[in-house]
């Protein structure tokens, strides 16, 4: 099959345009993920039709792949010892919320096909399987508004857990109530069985990716090599991703299980690897979300599926809300868990539509009404509702950090050297050698520091050289010379300097381009007064210092 330039255009202004009304979104305090939707309606099926669902269909294996990604970074948020500390708190919202939400999503869209089909059945099995598709809870869209914001702390940690494991949640609900809804309508062959492949779908994903995991485990202990790690482990992704779109398994659990392995086997070795692929996951992010705005289409649906994505909305909102208070309540969970997780659970996205997909299949020949059957209200439902939650899901994540106070906590050693400069962090108190110095002197100098290099000075404090320990080394086997040669017959003329008020991050790109943990820093360009030494170490003991001041802060 031949790709149209409509994929082009999608991955152009995918990426241009997603970015670009990101930052309109941005600056009106809404969540970026916002406007990359809302990017893909305007170039999508319900918009300026750029592209076509035939264009959309063709990428699904980068959905994929971006779900892939999504699932191993939300599987490295979560930890054993903090599962440890919480678990109980974490199953009681979990079960909570999920359950409420079926609840509340079964009984009015029963009622409502009742009255549509005048058929007990068929509105039980439509709302058994609305019902389940509700409990299921985006991780990309609320994980993406965490990252941005940089937010850490209990609500952060219980929000990553709740959105990790309603996935499982969410299959489990799917495989029981779609079985059930078989059974009562009676186009199911063997409920049991259906029941039965669903939990083998549910542990086949989890054990699939433990495996990857360990393998990838692996290769971290055995390599040093950061690229070929990162490589490796995007070749160990795609391959899982691959395998379970063949076998029917769920993408971001498989990836899910990877992410949560290696992250509490090597929790050090496993940082480097994760910070990569957050780097890499941008213009992915951008794209998977274009895609979800881009494939949006709900101009056809009656009037009385409106309804139903009314209530839907309402009974899953209220269900997610109050079963998270609950189950928090129940578990004496702190106050900030009690009354703002359950905003932080809105969004539905990926899973919800893939259920919704399946479902449509297995419930596709029951004939409803107005040329419509019961598999096409499943998915033009879920998608309704999908795109509705999507708006309103990131912005209620956001206000619940908010008011949780904990935007901004999750500083970084990145974060912190992006506000200082070389002036903030150089050594001043450096020893330095005048011109005119005997290389025995040199010698004792540098048996008192630590550096590889001293500075050679003037009498007005300017530097004109350096004495690095490679030049000294030439000489010292030659005791005859050191009182008669003089520094400035050894020192190195043309020599690397920056100016004290450099961003650090620029002179730290300079260091790396040098191969050097130390750099002279003068006053300026134009004048080169020396004021002192950029020094790695320092840099970092520095960093580490504000980390934990900051973090002391938060904690008081």
């Amino acid at each position: 099959m031949n790709l149209s330039p409509g994929i082009l255009l999608l991955f152009g202004i995918g990426i241009f345009g997603g970015i670009m009304s990101a930052v309109v979104v941005k600056r009106l305090s809404i969540p970026q993920v916002l406007g990359y939707i809302l990017m893909g309606v305007i170039i999508g099926v319900s918009g300026l039709k750029l592209i076509s669902l035939h264009d959309i269909e063709m990428l699904r294996p980068f959905n994929y792949f971006a779900l892939g990604i999504i699932g191993f970074l939300v599987g490295s948020e979560i930890h054993f010892e903090t599962l440890k500390k919480y678990g109980k708190q974490f199953t009681s919202i979990l079960l909570a919320e999920g359950i409420f939400a079926f609840v509340l999503v079964c009984l009015p869209v029963t009622l409502i096909m009742m009255r549509v089909t005048h058929s007990l059945n068929i509105a039980l099995a439509t709302g058994i399987v609305f019902g389940a598709i509700a409990s299921a809870t985006d991780p990309a869209s609320t994980i993406n508004v965490l990252w941005e914001y940089r937010t850490a702390g209990i609500l952060t940690t219980t929000i990553i857990a709740i959105v990790a494991l309603d996935d499982a949640l969410a299959m489990t609900l799917y495989g029981i109530g779609t079985s059930i809804a078989e059974i009562i309508t009676g186009t199911g062959s063997n409920g049991i069985l259906d029941i039965l492949y669903t939990l083998f779908d549910l542990f086949g994903s989890i054990g699939l990716g433990i495996v990857a995991g360990l393998l990838l485990n692996y290769i971290l202990r055995k390599s040093h090599d950061q690229d070929y790690i990162s490589t490796v482990a995007i070749g160990i992704l795609l391959l899982c991703i691959g395998f379970a779109v063949r076998m029917n398994m769920d993408v971001i659990l498989v990836t899910m299980a990877i992410g949560i392995t290696v992250v509490n086997m090597s929790p050090h070795r496993s940082k480097e690897l994760i910070n990569h692929l957050k780097r890499l996951s941008s213009p992915i992010y951008i794209l998977f979300f274009v895609f979800v705005g881009a494939r949006l289409g709900l101009a056809n649906m009656p009037k009385w599926l409106w309804l139903i994505v009314g209530f839907y909305v309402i009974g899953r909102s209220v269900g997610k809300v109050f079963g998270a208070w609950l189950g928090a309540k129940l578990t004496n969970a702190d106050d900030v868990v009690r009354k703002y997780t359950g905003m932080g659970l809105f969004a539905q996205g990926g899973v919800a539509i893939g259920l919704s997909i399946m479902a449509s299949q297995h419930l596709n020949g029951i004939y409803i009404a107005e040329n419509l059957y019961l598999g096409d209200i499943i998915i033009f439902g879920i998608t309704a509702t999908t795109s509705i939650v999507q708006i309103i899901g990131p912005p209620l994540v956001k206000l619940a950090v908010k008011l949780s106070g904990e935007i901004g906590r999750d500083i970084t050693e990145e974060d912190i050297i992006k506000k200082w400069k070389v002036a903030d962090v150089m050594v001043q108190d450096v020893p330095t050698i005048s011109e005119s110095e005997s290389v025995r002197s040199v010698f004792i100098k540098f048996q008192n520091t630590g550096y590889s290099f001293l500075p050679v000075i003037t009498a007005e404090n300017k530097i004109t050289g350096i004495v690095s320990f490679d030049q000294i080394k030439d000489v010292m086997l030659d005791d005859s010379c050191w009182d008669w040669l003089l520094a400035s017959d050894i020192m190195i003329v043309n020599h690397d300097i920056i100016p004290e008020n450099e961003e650090l991050p620029q002179a730290l790109n300079i260091m790396n381009q040098l191969f050097s943990d130390y750099i002279p820093v003068v006053e300026s360009i134009d004048n080169n007064t020396f004021r002192g030494i950029l020094d790695r170490r320092v840099i970092k003991q520095s960093v580490n210092k504000e980390m934990i001041a900051i973090a002391g802060n938060i904690k008081a």
